[in-house]
């Protein structure tokens, strides 16, 4: 019961929980733009991995794919670079596409 926003012109991802319609909290990038691993830049698309211990974010304007913690995440790592992607979505088994 929880939304996960890609607020791409903050350069975040914002979670919010059902019933809390004042105050998402950021839980992925929030430090400006950039493209050091604590950053993100526009990004478009931000989905949970398979286990649900990752989020797996659209980082468009740094053509990079990246996997962030989803708990108390304060950086990410790059899993795909050098892709202009758009948006991500996984399959069952646990497989990515990214457009």
């Amino acid at each position: 019961q929880t939304v996960l926003v890609a607020d791409q012109l903050n350069h975040r991802i914002v979670e919010w929980e059902h019933g809390h319609t004042l105050n998402g909290r950021i839980i992925a990038g929030g430090n400006g733009p950039g493209d050091a691993l604590n950053q993100l830049n526009c990004p478009t698309d931000v989905i949970i991995d398979k286990d649900g211990d990752y989020l797996i974010i659209c980082d468009r304007d740094n053509q990079r794919i990246v996997r962030w913690p989803r708990h108390y995440g304060i950086r990410g790592q790059v899993i795909i670079s050098n892709v202009n992607c758009v948006c991500l979505t996984m399959d069952h088994e646990g497989s990515l596409y990214v457009s």
